[in-house]
């Protein structure tokens, strides 16, 4: 998958109420998650596909919530562990950050099911 997906597109204009946007965008980073620890892309191709500069700013501004912007940022700075650490540092720093992820995202949905 090379095609950036667009949270503005895909969130934005869909009439939902900002609960069920953060939720989609927890939904939709659990699978980033697994795709990366999968391997079936690398991180920098998710910085070009999911992590860039507009998405970065949807989340700042419309979901307007912590949790969201953690991950935003520690999806950006995934490809540069690569480019910072040793291979073998690099990959379990790689494997913390996406477990990160993981957990800010559960987080997100268990705030969303408790508030419903």
């Amino acid at each position: 998958m090379k095609n950036r997906i667009e949270l503005k597109a895909l969130l934005g204009g869909s009439g939902k109420s900002r609960s069920e946007q953060v939720a989609l965008f927890a939904l939709l980073n659990l699978g980033i998650v697994e795709s990366l620890t999968n391997g079936l892309m690398s991180a920098a191709d998710m910085l070009q596909v999911f992590f860039h500069a507009e998405n970065c700013l949807f989340v700042r501004k419309e979901l307007r919530v912590k949790a969201a912007d953690e991950i935003m940022s520690h999806g950006v700075q995934l490809p540069d562990l690569f480019d910072a650490l040793p291979a073998d540092q690099a990959q379990r720093e790689f494997l913390r950050e996406l477990a990160k992820i993981r957990d800010l995202c559960l987080r997100l949905l268990g705030q969303k099911c408790t508030a419903a």
